[in-house]
């Protein structure tokens, strides 16, 4: 399997995401929505986006690793919260939280902002498709 990431330069550069990934070759696997439910399905870190992300991106990396893949297969992530204020208040460490979980790999990205998520301490959820070998 290859993948082939595009940013055309008539588009703005991205930061944190890449504006497309070509992939030839290898299986999809389809992520679920993932919230911040830990093994207990209680929210981890209510009211606390930081600690929430992680371990969103935690319930991710779980799904994958379990289909023999790594987080760098993941090409495609909707993220989904209930505050964009919130969010883009704390960019800078969120982008440390996804440099742990994929180090300087980004995969396609929209952000989409909800009255509200299953349960009600989510305040953020994603769900994507990978790409494994």
């Amino acid at each position: 399997m290859s993948i082939s990431i595009v940013n055309p330069t008539s588009l703005p550069t991205p930061r944190g995401f890449n504006h497309g990934i070509m992939t030839d070759g290898g299986q999809l696997l389809f992520l679920a929505g993932q919230d911040a439910g830990g093994a207990d399905g209680q929210i981890v870190g209510v009211g606390d986006i930081l600690k929430q992300t992680d371990q969103v991106l935690k319930n991710l990396q779980a799904v994958v690793v379990a289909a023999n893949g790594e987080m760098s297969d993941i090409v495609k992530l909707n993220l989904y919260v209930t505050d964009r204020a919130l969010y883009k208040s704390h960019l800078q460490p969120i982008g440390d939280i996804f440099r742990r979980f994929f180090g300087h790999y980004y995969p396609t990205m929209a952000l989409f902002e909800v009255k509200s998520l299953f349960q009600d301490d989510a305040i953020i959820e994603m769900e994507g498709i990978a790409v494994l070998h």
